[in-house]
């Protein structure tokens, strides 16, 4: 069994200290069009998605530099909690490392927002340690 863990911290005011125009922008990059229609503009929602995937792409090895940010999608179950989606390269990586099942965890307090990413395959490598992730 293999198990490979990421987590992400953010302050949620780094939010604010934007302009509109920078805000908007980087909200388009980031957030698949599902996510834009599940976060809207609250700064606690998009802080704490960003913070998740910060923490998956740290659970693949990759950090987001291998992968794009909408590789990467966290929407809402049932019950509000967070289900992940990935696409693109960020399959492509989990696959080579035989990562097959995943939970997300995110939390906010006032100023914060942290997102733990746990991911678990069956069989698989350990590899994105010391390659590039991103290759084959």
């Amino acid at each position: 069994m293999i198990l490979r863990t990421g987590v992400d911290i953010l302050e949620i005011d780094r939010l604010d200290s934007v302009s509109l125009a920078i805000r908007r922008r980087f909200i388009q990059r980031v957030y698949t069009p599902a996510e834009r229609e599940i976060l809207g503009e609250d700064n606690e929602a998009l802080a704490g998605r960003f913070a998740a995937k910060e923490a998956v792409s740290k659970a693949l090895g990759s950090g987001i530099g291998f992968v794009r940010w909408q590789d990467i999608e966290i929407l809402d179950g049932r019950y509000g909690e967070p289900i992940l989606n990935l696409y693109g390269n960020a399959v492509k990586i989990a696959e080579r490392l035989g990562l097959d099942t995943w939970s997300v965890s995110i939390s906010h307090s006032r100023n914060h927002a942290v997102a733990v990413a746990v991911a678990m395959g069956q069989t698989g490598s350990v590899a994105g340690m010391h390659e590039n992730p991103g290759s084959q």
